[in-house]
Parts: C-alpha cells; structure tokens; sequence
C-alpha cells in the first residue's frame, strides 16, 4: 500500500482544532493508532500530518477537511458559560461542542434562507431588563400563549405542552433546536448575537425539565445574552441572570396565584411522592419546580424542602433523567428524528427556497443532514 501523503498545514490550527473540538493529545494519538509524541511534534511544527490522518481527524472532530487548511485559527464565539461546573467554565464535551457548532451553522443557513425569502430575521419580541420583574413579563407572555391551568391539563402529555410551547416561540420568529448532548454538561443554550435567534434544548434530558429549559431560554432571549447553562430549580442560582431566568420560567409555567389554588387543596400531602407525581402528570411540569413554588410560596417549611430535596440531588436526578428519557422515547425514525430536532419552522423555511429554486436538492439534505429517502418521508410530514 503507498504511503500516505504528507500535509503542509499551519500547526497552531491543528492545535486550535484539537483543543476546541475538547480532544486530548492522548486521545488524538489512541485515535490515530500513533504516540503522543508525534502529535506534540505535529502542533510543534517538527512533523506533518499525513493526509490519512487529517481525513481521520476531520471525521472525530466533526469539522470539514478543508478546516485544516485555514492560514490560522478561527475564533468561535460560544455562548456566555452559566453552567456552574467547577473548573470546566468554558470547557465542554465533544457532543456538546459539536451540537454547538451545528447550531451556529444552522442559525447563519436559517438566515440566508430568511434572506432568500426577503422575510424578516429579528424576533418579535420586547426586550426587558434584569430590573424587570420576572413574574410580570412571565404573565404577559402566559397570556400571549394562550396558557393557562385549564389549558395545563388539557395537554394529552408534557410532550403535547412542549410542542405547544415551541410553536409559539416558532411564531415569535425564534428557532428551536432539539440535540443530544451530555445532560451533566449543559442542559440548553441560547443564540441572540446573530438574527435568527436560535435556542437549543437537550432532547438527552426528561420532557419535563425540556419544557423549563425552553422557557429559561426564552428568557434569556428576552433579556438579550446568548447562553449555555443547567438549569436547575433546586439549586439556588448564585448569577443574577440564571435566577431572573429561572423566576421566569418557573412563574410562566406555574404562576403564584395557580400554585397557590392548586397546593391550598392539596395541603396534607403536599408532599407525598403520590401527589407530587400526580400534580407533575396534571400540570405538566417536574417534580422539582413543583418542591420549589411550595417552598418560595411557604407551603413547606426550609427545613422540609431541605429534606426532600437531598432526594434530588444533581447527579441522580440527571442520571434517572437520562433513563427516563431514553425509556420514553426509544429510537425515533430517521425522519421523525430530524423533524424532532431540526423543527418544522427550519425545514418549512427550508422547503420554499427549494420550491424556488434558492438552493439546490443536494443543499436540502446537506442542511438537514439526511439521506434522500429520509428526506422524503420528511416532505410528506411537513408538506411541500
């Protein structure tokens, strides 16, 4: 067999894609059957790659070939790091770091097609201060959805209330993404830099945390500041934003008065695992935010909710989560999956510029990333 041809290409860029697509020397080396050494001595500029393993590399790292040809490094903008984790701020996992850039991408697709259309790319929003008080903007945007306690309990399932939640934010002119990512690394994210806004939902986590990530997104959409976080209820937020965020989507989804009626009535055994699991199916929101109102409102004491909560603590929610999830939803078919994830605002936008002949067949399955058969089921879901 000939030998692989080598590479003349710009060390500090083969460094940058290594580091920024969260891989390890070591890693790199066992990918490439090769010694960390050799890999120092290629990001030093003592070797050159080989063309085998570029294309080797290009697959791992999920970025095109031609990456490792650029004069030097690009400087990728990711989102304002809220997640919290101890000595990871601005470190992410390979999926999280990938779902990253696909989204990024998608958003500048989304705006060419927007252009292409001659449609508007800003969202028909308001924007609102952190000196806003969240309940209030969570109030008027209850109202603007249409939800309300009844409407609550009429959703067949939380994934009903989901759908319904995302349609109206796709009608705020606001794209929601649905990837698979490490729940424990990042739960959502948020794009506001550019027109499209963007917001991206783990579909890893349990439906019910989806519905208070999407609207803890939709807050920070609100307040103007791209974003990737955890949200979680149970732990106190200790950054401003991420507790405005979360008042948001907490009062949004269950507001004061609401709570207020329902826990009243259920006073006894508020926390009873029974009631907590029928409130979560009834209202379609977790079990954790449902704790967290009767806490904020006073229906348990500190020490109680302290109590209950230790049975909640970060990692096993997120470890039970991520089965219940998986449980629940199995593996989709490749056309239900890209309508899952991609949504079908994306893909309607999509389908016109291909309708008029703004993008070619091939860039329709380039976009969505799918075969044409796939593609195909997915015209009949979403219509021409």
């Amino acid at each position: 067999m000939p030998k692989s041809i080598s590479v003349e290409v710009n060390p500090e860029v083969f460094k940058w894609l290594r580091e920024s697509s969260g891989w390890t020397i070591e890693e790199v080396a066992k990918r490439l059957n090769t010694t960390a050494k050799i890999i120092r001595d290629i990001e030093a500029g003592n070797r050159k790659p080989t063309l085998r393993q570029l294309r080797e590399l290009s697959s791992a790292f999920k970025v095109p070939l031609a990456a490792f040809l650029l004069p030097k490094p690009r400087i990728e903008k990711w989102p304002k790091d809220y997640r919290m984790i101890p000595g990871k701020e601005g470190v992410f996992d390979k999926k999280t770091i990938v779902v990253l850039r696909r989204a990024i991408n998608l958003q500048e697709i989304a705006k060419n097609l927007l252009k292409n259309l001659e449609y508007d790319i800003a969202p028909k929003i308001d924007r609102v201060k952190q000196s806003d008080n969240p309940e209030e903007i969570a109030k008027k945007y209850r109202e603007m959805f249409g939800l309300s306690e009844t409407k609550q309990r009429e959703f067949s399932s939380a994934y009903a209330m989901f759908n319904y939640l995302k349609e109206k934010l796709e009608n705020l002119n606001i794209f929601v993404f649905q990837f698979s990512m490490p729940v424990e690394d990042a739960r959502g994210f948020t794009l506001v830099d550019e027109c499209p806004v963007v917001i991206v939902v783990n579909s890893k986590d349990v439906i019910e945390a989806r519905i208070f990530t999407l609207m803890h997104e939709f807050a920070h959409v609100l307040l103007g500041e791209s974003a990737i976080d955890s949200p979680d209820i149970l732990t106190p937020a200790p950054i401003s934003i991420e507790k405005w965020c979360n008042e948001f989507a907490a009062s949004i989804l269950l507001p004061r008065e609401v709570a207020t009626r329902i826990f009243v009535s259920y006073r006894p055994l508020l926390t009873d695992p029974k009631t907590l699991s029928r409130l979560s199916n009834k209202l379609k929101v977790s079990k954790q935010m449902l704790l967290y109102n009767m806490a904020k409102l006073n229906f348990i004491t500190k020490k109680e909710y302290a109590q209950i909560v230790n049975s909640y603590r970060p990692q096993k929610v997120i470890e039970s989560e991520e089965k219940e999830s998986e449980q629940k939803e199995g593996r989709p078919p490749p056309d239900k999956k890209a309508i899952s994830e991609i949504g079908e605002k994306f893909i309607s936008v999509l389908l016109y510029n291909l309708n008029r002949e703004y993008i070619t067949y091939a860039d329709a399955l380039s976009y969505l990333s799918v075969k044409s058969k796939t593609f195909e089921k997915v015209l009949a879901e979403v219509g021409r």
